[in-house]
């Protein structure tokens, strides 16, 4: 198997069980029904442990295209694989997501909520402003990449790395997941937002597009950012790169406050 195959395959595997215990807690009729943010979160942490358990001998299992550019940004990835590595991401992400609307074919009709039936595909912030949900999926994938390199430099039991990712995505979901369902991952929202436009789901609504270049560039300044900062922090590794977005980041937080408290005086 090919690493682009495997990347793939990996986000399809993520997608597939990710959407899918979203798609089974708030769907009608489904047994899981109204199982809540627990049963989200794990699913989520399971899913992403499996997909790597899947596919990361064969291509290191970003299943990210956070990952892979945070990766790419610090020097730990070629540059030139990126491309074919986002592009299997989002492939693997539209597929998966086509799935769970084939599992659950006779829930959609009977279930009235169109909002529901777009968020077992695609993410939506709990109070929608626009620059306090960016700033909470750069702060969610920040978490996640350097979490990821924390695990990485240290020793487990052999074979246990994919399942302490998986708690690190739990541990994301249930401590930072409230505000905009933590994307922290563009292909994860991307992907199936595409598959919720294009399939002849019953009743749908819109597919949120004003909102959905948000889950895509929170998670890519996150996750490059926190690749940088892994790097200058923990390995010295201080460049440009680091200063520019340190700066960037500096400045979406600040703008959020202003904003909010703005908001809060009037």
């Amino acid at each position: 198997m090919t690493s682009f195959l495997g990347e793939l395959v990996g986000t399809m595997i993520l997608i597939l069980l990710g959407n899918g215990v979203v798609a089974g807690a708030l769907l009608k009729g489904s047994k899981a029904e109204n199982g809540g943010w627990i049963i989200i979160t794990a699913g989520w942490c399971f899913a992403v442990a499996l997909a790597i358990y899947a596919v990361g001998e064969i291509s290191g299992a970003h299943i990210n295209p956070a990952v892979t550019l945070g990766l790419a940004a610090s020097g730990n990835f070629p540059w030139n694989q990126v491309p074919s590595y986002i592009l299997a991401q989002l492939i693997g992400a539209i597929i998966g997501a086509i799935l769970v609307w084939v599992q659950f074919l006779p829930h959609w009709k009977q279930t009235d909520d169109a909002v529901l039936k777009l968020a077992t595909f695609s993410t939506a912030p709990a109070i929608r402003r626009t620059w306090a949900n960016l700033v909470s999926e750069v702060i969610g994938t920040f978490v996640l990449v350097l979490g990821v390199l924390f695990i990485g430099a240290n020793e487990f039991t052999e074979g246990l790395n994919p399942l302490i990712v998986g708690l690190l995505v739990f541990s994301i979901g249930l401590s930072l997941g409230g505000s905009t369902g933590y994307a922290i991952n563009p292909a994860r929202d991307l992907g199936p937002r595409i598959a919720h436009a294009i399939l002849p789901i019953s009743g749908k609504g819109n597919s949120d597009w004003s909102y959905s270049w948000i889950p895509v560039v929170g998670p890519v300044i996150g996750g490059v950012y926190g690749a940088l900062f892994y790097n200058a922090v923990f390995q010295g590794q201080i460049n440009i790169w680091f200063w520019m977005v340190s700066i960037l980041c500096l400045i979406l937080i600040f703008t959020a406050i202003i904003i909010q408290l703005k908001e809060d005086q009037g």
